[in-house]
């Protein structure tokens, strides 16, 4: 017999959590959606059509048996709706805030195609993790049996985090190395509070270090400890370090001061968000108050960046883009609340240089675009409209271009660590192993900027590759006594 709770999608119409009004939540660095209530959250999950083939499952990286949990969900079955959520994600109460769920489950939900509105997933995702944290549902990682085997893993960013979750739940010792002085990576130091309060990155940190996972911060592999060091300690090495080098802009006036980096501009903000003193927040240099902003790119890093500069008290913000709105590579939802909040898109727009006044940033030299033919890749390409160059005002300017990976085998002296021509470390598709026995490699560093649930998703399955390597060694070992 059906379930009676299931299918309402025809009568109950796609209702997303609340968001707080624009003129509030451009004040503080909050969260913007408030939590379902938990009789909303019911009448949401029933919204599903519980389909055959459920193509929301199939388009998230951790293929999430989401029909299940939406299910249990609607059936006020909600600590059997985190089980099951939480058997195939480590962190679903953040893939809840951050994933992008318009371009994957959302975007591909079979009602969404029907014109009935997708199921609101993510929020689901969230309410479900968020009420079992406050149940007390989450529990301490408790491994059934202590091994004596030791995993490194360098980088505590969600692919690293994940693995030694992962791991850890195996009775692995676990080690994470990170250069940052909290673990999370850009879960805590890169993505804006509005969209991932850090209290949430933190709670599963101490969760994972009161389990056993042991956290060596502000270790910065290649100087104050050596890769061989940390790999003739260690039974298996994970790599995990994501990518951190900022792509750059040329052209007149690129040196400039007032032209900073994306990643050190958040980073500073969310510093100061957690009560740290950043020096370069204060001095102005990092910081948007009371200033004209042109944030160059058309990711979700710049999204993050503009919403930023408005919170900050800037008196303008500005995203330059070289396609229109319907080619933007970042979250179409997070660009609607950009527009929201008070910044202005300049579409079809790419710098070639910059004015400046003494030495300091006054405005981006801007060309006009049009688009073009199609690429490679099917997107049009975006061409220069000669005569049609202005200068756009700035006394800020945010570089959010993308992300490059550093020269790990040169930092770290390991020549014999392959990489592929774009710098990513080379490693096997399956098992993650790279080029070096026993050391694996995940998320950005090998993908490349991505999102951080493919990170988790790597991260777990390198966690299996490592634990088969390191059975079939116990195995070798019993069989030779």
């Amino acid at each position: 017999m059906a379930d009676q709770r299931m299918l309402q999608f025809v009568s109950v119409p796609r209702d997303m959590p609340e968001k707080r009004a624009p003129n509030l939540r451009k004040q503080d660095f909050n969260e913007i959606y408030a939590e379902y209530a938990r009789t909303k959250a019911e009448e949401q999950a029933g919204r599903c059509s519980q389909c055959g083939v459920p193509y929301c499952q199939s388009h998230c990286p951790l293929h999430n048996n989401i029909p299940d949990w939406l299910r249990l969900t609607a059936n006020d079955r909600l600590q059997e709706a985190y089980e099951v959520s939480q058997a195939t994600n480590t962190f679903p109460e953040i893939c809840g805030r951050i994933c992008p769920q318009d371009r994957l489950c959302e975007g591909n939900c079979v009602i969404e195609q029907s014109g009935h509105g997708t199921v609101t997933i993510g929020s689901v995702e969230k309410f479900i993790t968020d009420t079992a944290w406050e149940e007390g549902w989450v529990q301490p990682i408790a491994p059934a049996k202590e091994r004596s085997e030791k995993v490194a893993v360098i980088g505590a960013g969600p692919g690293g985090l994940a693995a030694a979750d992962a791991l850890r739940r195996k009775g692995i010792q676990v080690t994470v190395y990170d250069r940052y002085d909290r673990a999370g990576g850009l879960m805590m130091y890169g993505i804006p509070g509005f969209k991932l309060e850090k209290h949430i990155v933190q709670r599963r940190v101490d969760q994972m270090a009161e389990g056993g996972i042991k956290f060596v911060m502000n270790c910065n592999v290649g100087e104050d400890i050596t890769f061989e060091q940390i790999r003739e300690e260690h039974d298996a090495i994970l790599i995990a370090t994501g990518v951190y080098k900022s792509r750059d802009l040329k052209g007149p006036g690129a040196g400039a001061e007032g032209i900073v980096k994306a990643i050190d501009y958040l980073t500073a903000s969310n510093k100061v968000s957690l009560g740290d003193t950043v020096a370069e927040f204060d001095s102005g240099e990092l910081n948007a108050k009371d200033k004209k902003v042109v944030v160059i790119g058309g990711g979700d890093t710049a999204m993050d960046c503009v919403r930023t500069a408005i919170r900050q008290g800037a008196t303008s913000v500005k995203c330059l883009y070289r396609r229109d709105k319907a080619n933007m590579p970042g979250s179409q939802r997070e660009t609607q609340n950009a527009e929201e909040e008070g910044v202005e898109f300049v579409w079809l727009s790419a710098p070639k240089g910059f004015a400046d006044e003494g030495g300091k940033v006054s405005g981006v030299m801007v060309q006009r675009m049009r688009l073009g033919q199609p690429d490679a890749s099917g997107r049009q390409t975006p061409e220069v409209i000669e005569g049609a160059d202005y200068v756009e005002d700035a006394d800020l300017v945010v570089k959010a271009l993308g992300f490059e990976p550093e020269d790990l085998p040169g930092l770290w002296g390991q020549p014999e660590l392959e990489i592929t021509r774009w710098g990513t470390i080379k490693a096997d598709f399956r098992s993650h192993e790279t080029s070096l026995p026993g050391v694996y490699a995940v998320g950005d560093i090998v993908r490349g900027a991505s999102l951080v649930v493919w990170a988790i998703r790597d991260g777990r399955e390198a966690a299996d590759a490592i634990l088969a390597r390191l059975d079939d060694a116990a195995s070798a070992s019993v069989a030779a006594e």
